[in-house]
């Protein structure tokens, strides 16, 4: 069983600042959002950052890695203007970070 706190708060809360049975339900619909993760981001995971999916192997999460900081490394654009090669710069970053954290979330404990 997943969460159950958000739907007993929501509907408590609901209650008491609708101060009517349906602030009650509201709060319950509000409370089992929360509980779902309904409002958790899913653009930020570091599968999506490297581009690929959840079950990818260890080889694909590899080999896009690879592929994303080769075309993302600050050291290869040389000559650009600086705007774009802070830009990079942030990004290579953005993926070294998501690498790091799929390495971590797949070591073994």
């Amino acid at each position: 069983m997943k969460r159950w706190y958000g739907k007993l708060f929501g509907f408590i809360a609901g209650w008491l600042l609708l101060r009517h049975p349906f602030g009650g339900l509201l709060g319950l619909i509000l409370g089992h959002a929360f509980d779902a993760d309904w409002f958790k981001s899913k653009r930020d995971t570091p599968y999506r950052v490297l581009g690929v999916a959840e079950d990818a192997t260890d080889t694909e999460v590899e080999q896009a890695y690879r592929r994303l900081i080769s075309q993302y490394h600050p050291d290869k654009l040389v000559g650009v203007a600086e705007e774009l090669r802070r830009q990079a710069e942030e990004k290579a970053g953005d993926i070294n970070a998501a690498y790091d954290r799929i390495k971590a979330l797949r070591r073994p404990r």
